[in-house]
Protein backbone atom coordinates (compact mmCIF):
# COMPACT_ATOMS: atom_id res chain seq x y z
CA UNK A 1 0.00 0.00 0.00
CA UNK A 2 1.13 3.59 -0.69
CA UNK A 3 2.12 5.87 2.16
CA UNK A 4 -0.78 6.49 4.54
CA UNK A 5 -2.18 10.00 4.85
CA UNK A 6 -4.59 8.97 7.63
CA UNK A 7 -3.51 6.66 10.45
CA UNK A 8 -5.99 5.47 13.08
CA UNK A 9 -4.54 3.68 16.09
CA UNK A 10 -6.42 2.01 18.98
CA UNK A 11 -9.41 4.34 18.59
CA UNK A 12 -11.83 4.13 21.52
CA UNK A 13 -15.13 5.89 22.17
CA UNK A 14 -17.14 5.02 25.28
CA UNK A 15 -20.38 6.80 26.20
CA UNK A 16 -21.02 6.89 29.97
CA UNK A 17 -24.19 5.31 31.38
CA UNK A 18 -25.36 7.26 34.43
CA UNK A 19 -28.01 6.95 37.12
CA UNK A 20 -29.64 9.48 39.41
CA UNK A 21 -31.27 12.89 39.02
CA UNK A 22 -29.55 15.36 41.33
CA UNK A 23 -26.37 13.41 41.87
CA UNK A 24 -25.61 11.51 38.70
CA UNK A 25 -23.32 8.52 39.03
CA UNK A 26 -21.69 6.59 36.22
CA UNK A 27 -22.65 2.93 36.41
CA UNK A 28 -21.20 1.74 33.12
CA UNK A 29 -20.35 2.68 29.57
CA UNK A 30 -21.54 1.95 26.04
CA UNK A 31 -18.44 0.73 24.18
CA UNK A 32 -19.35 2.08 20.75
CA UNK A 33 -15.77 1.89 19.41
CA UNK A 34 -13.26 -0.21 21.29
CA UNK A 35 -9.78 -0.33 19.76
CA UNK A 36 -10.05 0.27 16.01
CA UNK A 37 -6.91 0.72 13.89
CA UNK A 38 -6.50 1.23 10.14
CA UNK A 39 -4.65 3.30 7.52
CA UNK A 40 -5.87 5.22 4.48
CA UNK A 41 -3.64 6.06 1.51
CA UNK A 42 -4.04 8.99 -0.87
CA UNK A 43 -6.64 8.30 -3.56
CA UNK A 44 -7.75 5.04 -1.88
CA UNK A 45 -11.22 3.91 -0.86
CA UNK A 46 -11.56 2.00 2.41
CA UNK A 47 -14.95 0.35 2.84
CA UNK A 48 -16.14 -0.03 6.45
CA UNK A 49 -18.95 -2.57 6.75
CA UNK A 50 -20.96 -4.23 9.49
CA UNK A 51 -24.41 -4.56 11.02
CA UNK A 52 -26.33 -1.58 12.35
CA UNK A 53 -25.07 -0.57 15.78
CA UNK A 54 -21.53 -1.94 15.30
CA UNK A 55 -19.91 1.52 15.62
CA UNK A 56 -19.37 2.53 11.98
CA UNK A 57 -21.05 5.94 12.24
CA UNK A 58 -19.24 6.67 15.50
CA UNK A 59 -15.93 6.06 13.73
CA UNK A 60 -17.03 8.52 11.03
CA UNK A 61 -17.81 11.22 13.60
CA UNK A 62 -14.47 10.67 15.30
CA UNK A 63 -12.57 11.01 12.02
CA UNK A 64 -14.05 14.45 11.31
CA UNK A 65 -13.86 15.52 14.97
CA UNK A 66 -17.60 15.76 15.53
CA UNK A 67 -16.90 13.53 18.52
CA UNK A 68 -13.81 13.40 20.70
CA UNK A 69 -12.34 9.92 21.29
CA UNK A 70 -12.04 8.46 24.76
CA UNK A 71 -8.54 7.36 23.80
CA UNK A 72 -6.49 6.50 20.75
CA UNK A 73 -4.90 8.50 17.96
CA UNK A 74 -6.01 9.83 14.57
CA UNK A 75 -3.06 11.17 12.57
CA UNK A 76 -3.52 13.15 9.37
CA UNK A 77 -0.18 13.52 7.58
CA UNK A 78 1.63 13.02 10.87
CA UNK A 79 -0.44 15.43 12.98
CA UNK A 80 -2.54 13.92 15.78
CA UNK A 81 -5.87 15.66 15.21
CA UNK A 82 -7.28 14.39 18.52
CA UNK A 83 -4.93 16.83 20.28
CA UNK A 84 -5.52 19.82 18.02
CA UNK A 85 -7.79 22.76 18.75
CA UNK A 86 -8.47 26.26 17.50
CA UNK A 87 -6.84 27.29 14.24
CA UNK A 88 -4.79 24.11 13.92
CA UNK A 89 -7.92 21.92 14.07
CA UNK A 90 -9.80 24.24 11.72
CA UNK A 91 -7.00 23.91 9.17
CA UNK A 92 -7.12 20.10 9.30
CA UNK A 93 -10.90 20.06 8.96
CA UNK A 94 -10.54 21.69 5.56
CA UNK A 95 -8.89 18.49 4.35
CA UNK A 96 -11.27 15.96 5.95
CA UNK A 97 -14.93 16.49 5.04
CA UNK A 98 -18.04 14.38 5.54
CA UNK A 99 -21.04 13.35 3.45
CA UNK A 100 -23.94 12.41 5.70
CA UNK A 101 -26.32 9.49 5.43
CA UNK A 102 -29.72 11.13 5.06
CA UNK A 103 -29.98 13.85 2.38
CA UNK A 104 -33.42 14.77 3.73
CA UNK A 105 -32.16 15.87 7.15
CA UNK A 106 -28.54 16.92 6.50
CA UNK A 107 -29.54 20.00 4.46
CA UNK A 108 -31.04 23.05 6.15
CA UNK A 109 -34.53 23.49 4.63
CA UNK A 110 -34.42 27.25 5.23
CA UNK A 111 -31.25 27.79 3.21
CA UNK A 112 -30.93 27.93 -0.56
CA UNK A 113 -28.64 25.52 -2.37
CA UNK A 114 -26.22 28.38 -2.96
CA UNK A 115 -26.06 29.14 0.76
CA UNK A 116 -25.67 25.46 1.68
CA UNK A 117 -22.85 24.74 -0.74
CA UNK A 118 -21.21 28.11 -0.08
CA UNK A 119 -21.37 27.92 3.72
CA UNK A 120 -17.86 26.37 4.01
CA UNK A 121 -16.50 29.57 2.46
CA UNK A 122 -18.03 31.55 5.33
CA UNK A 123 -16.16 29.38 7.81
CA UNK A 124 -12.94 29.41 5.75
CA UNK A 125 -13.04 32.82 4.02
CA UNK A 126 -9.43 32.50 2.92
CA UNK A 127 -10.41 29.77 0.44
CA UNK A 128 -12.55 31.97 -1.81
CA UNK A 129 -12.97 35.77 -2.02
CA UNK A 130 -16.54 36.86 -1.31
CA UNK A 131 -17.06 38.20 -4.82
CA UNK A 132 -16.01 34.85 -6.33
CA UNK A 133 -18.13 32.52 -4.20
CA UNK A 134 -21.27 32.45 -6.32
CA UNK A 135 -19.25 31.40 -9.37
CA UNK A 136 -17.49 28.68 -7.36
CA UNK A 137 -20.79 27.34 -6.04
CA UNK A 138 -22.20 27.17 -9.57
CA UNK A 139 -19.08 25.32 -10.71
CA UNK A 140 -19.52 22.80 -7.89
CA UNK A 141 -23.16 22.22 -8.83
CA UNK A 142 -22.07 21.59 -12.39
CA UNK A 143 -19.34 19.19 -11.23
CA UNK A 144 -21.87 17.02 -9.34
CA UNK A 145 -24.30 16.98 -12.28
CA UNK A 146 -26.78 19.68 -11.22
CA UNK A 147 -27.89 22.72 -13.19
CA UNK A 148 -25.96 25.78 -11.92
CA UNK A 149 -29.17 27.78 -12.32
CA UNK A 150 -30.62 25.82 -9.37
CA UNK A 151 -28.50 27.93 -7.01
CA UNK A 152 -31.49 29.83 -5.60
CA UNK A 153 -33.70 26.77 -5.04
CA UNK A 154 -34.41 25.13 -1.67
CA UNK A 155 -33.78 21.48 -0.70
CA UNK A 156 -37.49 20.51 -0.81
CA UNK A 157 -37.45 21.24 -4.56
CA UNK A 158 -35.01 18.38 -5.24
CA UNK A 159 -35.23 14.59 -5.30
CA UNK A 160 -33.30 12.41 -2.86
CA UNK A 161 -30.48 11.73 -5.31
CA UNK A 162 -30.19 15.42 -6.16
CA UNK A 163 -30.05 16.31 -2.46
CA UNK A 164 -27.21 13.89 -1.94
CA UNK A 165 -25.40 15.52 -4.86
CA UNK A 166 -25.82 18.85 -3.06
CA UNK A 167 -24.28 17.28 0.06
CA UNK A 168 -21.36 16.01 -2.01
CA UNK A 169 -20.90 19.47 -3.57
CA UNK A 170 -20.76 20.98 -0.08
CA UNK A 171 -18.13 18.40 0.91
CA UNK A 172 -16.04 19.31 -2.15
CA UNK A 173 -16.19 23.08 -1.59
CA UNK A 174 -12.90 23.25 0.32
CA UNK A 175 -11.13 20.78 -1.99
CA UNK A 176 -10.48 18.21 0.78
CA UNK A 177 -8.08 15.31 0.49
CA UNK A 178 -10.33 12.88 2.40
CA UNK A 179 -14.11 12.46 2.39
CA UNK A 180 -15.81 10.35 5.04
CA UNK A 181 -19.05 9.06 3.49
CA UNK A 182 -21.41 7.69 6.16
CA UNK A 183 -23.82 5.39 4.30
CA UNK A 184 -24.32 8.02 1.59
CA UNK A 185 -26.72 5.93 -0.51
CA UNK A 186 -28.65 3.87 2.05
CA UNK A 187 -31.62 6.30 2.05
CA UNK A 188 -31.89 6.29 -1.75
CA UNK A 189 -33.67 4.08 -4.29
CA UNK A 190 -31.52 1.42 -5.93
CA UNK A 191 -31.36 3.17 -9.31
CA UNK A 192 -30.39 6.45 -7.65
CA UNK A 193 -27.72 4.66 -5.61
CA UNK A 194 -25.99 3.73 -8.86
CA UNK A 195 -25.97 7.34 -10.01
CA UNK A 196 -24.45 8.63 -6.76
CA UNK A 197 -21.82 5.86 -6.58
CA UNK A 198 -20.75 6.49 -10.16
CA UNK A 199 -20.54 10.21 -9.39
CA UNK A 200 -18.32 9.57 -6.36
CA UNK A 201 -15.99 7.38 -8.42
CA UNK A 202 -15.72 10.04 -11.13
CA UNK A 203 -14.97 12.76 -8.57
CA UNK A 204 -12.33 10.55 -6.96
CA UNK A 205 -10.53 10.22 -10.28
CA UNK A 206 -10.91 13.92 -11.05
CA UNK A 207 -9.81 15.34 -7.69
CA UNK A 208 -7.65 12.54 -6.28
CA UNK A 209 -9.93 12.02 -3.27
CA UNK A 210 -9.52 9.34 -0.62
CA UNK A 211 -12.75 7.88 0.77
CA UNK A 212 -13.72 6.19 3.99
CA UNK A 213 -16.92 4.65 2.65
CA UNK A 214 -19.27 3.34 5.35
CA UNK A 215 -22.11 1.01 4.34
CA UNK A 216 -23.89 -2.22 5.11
CA UNK A 217 -24.60 -3.13 1.48
CA UNK A 218 -21.82 -5.54 0.55
CA UNK A 219 -22.39 -5.26 -3.21
CA UNK A 220 -21.85 -1.49 -3.20
CA UNK A 221 -18.80 -1.76 -0.95
CA UNK A 222 -17.23 -4.34 -3.26
CA UNK A 223 -17.81 -2.14 -6.28
CA UNK A 224 -16.25 1.04 -4.89
CA UNK A 225 -13.62 -0.11 -2.35
CA UNK A 226 -9.93 -0.91 -2.73
CA UNK A 227 -9.76 -2.36 0.78
CA UNK A 228 -12.48 -3.49 3.19
CA UNK A 229 -12.65 -3.48 6.99
CA UNK A 230 -15.39 -5.57 8.63
CA UNK A 231 -16.61 -4.28 12.00
CA UNK A 232 -18.49 -6.10 14.75
CA UNK A 233 -19.58 -4.66 18.10
CA UNK A 234 -17.01 -1.88 18.19
CA UNK A 235 -14.01 -3.81 16.87
CA UNK A 236 -12.57 -4.83 13.52
CA UNK A 237 -13.11 -8.50 12.70
CA UNK A 238 -11.23 -8.70 9.40
CA UNK A 239 -9.43 -6.43 6.94
CA UNK A 240 -8.07 -6.94 3.44
CA UNK A 241 -8.44 -6.07 -0.20
CA UNK A 242 -11.84 -6.48 -1.79
CA UNK A 243 -10.64 -9.69 -3.48
CA UNK A 244 -9.37 -11.10 -0.17
CA UNK A 245 -12.54 -10.32 1.79
CA UNK A 246 -15.11 -11.33 -0.84
CA UNK A 247 -13.29 -14.32 -2.24
CA UNK A 248 -11.26 -15.64 0.69
CA UNK A 249 -12.89 -14.55 3.97
CA UNK A 250 -11.41 -16.24 7.04
CA UNK A 251 -13.44 -14.74 9.92
CA UNK A 252 -16.77 -16.46 10.73
CA UNK A 253 -18.63 -13.14 10.96
CA UNK A 254 -17.44 -12.01 7.53
CA UNK A 255 -18.44 -15.39 6.11
CA UNK A 256 -21.91 -15.02 7.66
CA UNK A 257 -22.33 -11.52 6.20
CA UNK A 258 -21.37 -12.73 2.73
CA UNK A 259 -23.77 -15.65 2.94
CA UNK A 260 -26.65 -13.30 3.76
CA UNK A 261 -26.00 -10.86 0.88
CA UNK A 262 -28.66 -10.96 -1.86
CA UNK A 263 -27.65 -12.70 -5.09
CA UNK A 264 -29.60 -11.96 -8.30
CA UNK A 265 -28.37 -15.15 -10.00
CA UNK A 266 -30.67 -18.06 -8.96
CA UNK A 267 -27.99 -20.64 -9.86
CA UNK A 268 -25.49 -19.01 -7.51
CA UNK A 269 -28.13 -18.69 -4.78
CA UNK A 270 -28.74 -22.42 -4.83
CA UNK A 271 -25.02 -23.25 -4.69
CA UNK A 272 -24.15 -20.70 -2.02
CA UNK A 273 -22.92 -21.91 1.36
CA UNK A 274 -25.56 -20.35 3.66
CA UNK A 275 -24.64 -19.53 7.27
CA UNK A 276 -27.49 -18.73 9.66
CA UNK A 277 -26.39 -17.08 12.90
CA UNK A 278 -28.24 -17.79 16.14
CA UNK A 279 -28.86 -15.40 18.99
CA UNK A 280 -28.98 -11.61 19.11
CA UNK A 281 -26.20 -9.06 18.84
CA UNK A 282 -24.96 -8.42 22.41
CA UNK A 283 -25.35 -4.98 23.96
CA UNK A 284 -22.29 -2.71 23.52
CA UNK A 285 -22.83 -1.75 27.16
CA UNK A 286 -22.19 -5.38 28.18
CA UNK A 287 -20.04 -6.97 25.46
CA UNK A 288 -18.93 -10.60 25.86
CA UNK A 289 -15.50 -11.34 27.27
CA UNK A 290 -12.77 -12.49 24.92
CA UNK A 291 -14.00 -12.63 21.33
CA UNK A 292 -17.10 -10.48 20.96
CA UNK A 293 -18.52 -12.72 18.26
CA UNK A 294 -18.26 -15.91 20.30
CA UNK A 295 -21.91 -15.87 21.52
CA UNK A 296 -23.07 -16.32 17.91
CA UNK A 297 -20.15 -18.29 16.49
CA UNK A 298 -20.28 -21.99 15.64
CA UNK A 299 -16.51 -22.30 16.23
CA UNK A 300 -16.48 -20.87 19.77
CA UNK A 301 -14.24 -22.66 22.31
CA UNK A 302 -13.03 -21.94 25.84
CA UNK A 303 -10.13 -19.92 24.44
CA UNK A 304 -12.59 -17.58 22.71
CA UNK A 305 -14.18 -16.73 26.06
CA UNK A 306 -10.89 -16.08 27.86
CA UNK A 307 -8.68 -14.44 25.24
CA UNK A 308 -9.29 -11.43 22.97
CA UNK A 309 -8.17 -12.40 19.43
CA UNK A 310 -5.60 -10.14 17.81
CA UNK A 311 -6.31 -8.60 14.40
CA UNK A 312 -3.41 -10.19 12.56
CA UNK A 313 -2.66 -12.70 9.81
CA UNK A 314 -3.73 -16.07 11.29
CA UNK A 315 -0.88 -18.42 12.15
CA UNK A 316 -2.16 -21.01 9.65
CA UNK A 317 -1.63 -18.54 6.78
CA UNK A 318 1.55 -16.71 7.83
CA UNK A 319 3.78 -18.94 5.75
CA UNK A 320 1.64 -18.44 2.67
CA UNK A 321 1.44 -15.65 0.14
CA UNK A 322 -2.09 -16.33 -1.10
CA UNK A 323 -5.20 -14.14 -0.68
CA UNK A 324 -6.17 -15.87 2.58
CA UNK A 325 -3.09 -14.36 4.28
CA UNK A 326 -4.72 -11.15 5.53
CA UNK A 327 -5.57 -9.90 9.06
CA UNK A 328 -8.44 -11.64 10.84
CA UNK A 329 -9.42 -11.42 14.53
CA UNK A 330 -10.24 -15.09 15.05
CA UNK A 331 -8.45 -17.81 17.01
CA UNK A 332 -9.71 -20.46 14.56
CA UNK A 333 -9.69 -18.58 11.27
CA UNK A 334 -10.00 -20.67 8.13
CA UNK A 335 -10.71 -19.90 4.50
CA UNK A 336 -14.24 -20.53 3.34
CA UNK A 337 -15.61 -19.59 -0.08
CA UNK A 338 -19.26 -18.63 0.34
CA UNK A 339 -20.22 -17.89 -3.26
CA UNK A 340 -18.89 -20.25 -5.98
CA UNK A 341 -17.45 -18.81 -9.16
CA UNK A 342 -15.09 -15.87 -9.80
CA UNK A 343 -17.70 -13.12 -10.31
CA UNK A 344 -19.14 -10.59 -7.87
CA UNK A 345 -22.70 -11.20 -9.02
CA UNK A 346 -24.69 -8.47 -10.74
CA UNK A 347 -23.63 -5.57 -8.52
CA UNK A 348 -21.22 -4.14 -11.07
CA UNK A 349 -23.78 -4.44 -13.85
CA UNK A 350 -26.45 -2.26 -12.27
CA UNK A 351 -23.90 0.17 -10.84
CA UNK A 352 -22.28 0.64 -14.24
CA UNK A 353 -25.69 1.19 -15.79
CA UNK A 354 -26.48 4.15 -13.52
CA UNK A 355 -27.17 7.43 -15.30
CA UNK A 356 -24.39 9.82 -14.35
CA UNK A 357 -26.16 12.95 -15.58
CA UNK A 358 -29.38 13.03 -13.56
Amino acid sequence: MAEAILEVRDLVKHYPVTRGVLFRKQIGAVRAVDGVSFDLAAGETLGLVGESGCGKSTVAKLLVNLERPTSGRIRYRGDDITRLSGRALKSVRRNIQMVFQDPYTSLNPRMTVGDIVGEPYEIHPEVAPRGDRRRRVQELLDVVGLNPEYINRYPHQFSGGQRQRIGIARGLALRPEIIVADEPVSALDVSVQAQVINLMERLQDEFGLAYVFIAHDLSIVRHISDRVAVMYLGRLAETGTDAQIYGHATHPYTQALLSAAPLPDPALRERRDRIVLTGDVPSPARPPSGCRFRTRCWKARERCEAEVPELAVPAAFRARTGPAAHPSACHFAEERRIVPGPGAGAAEEWLDSGDKNV
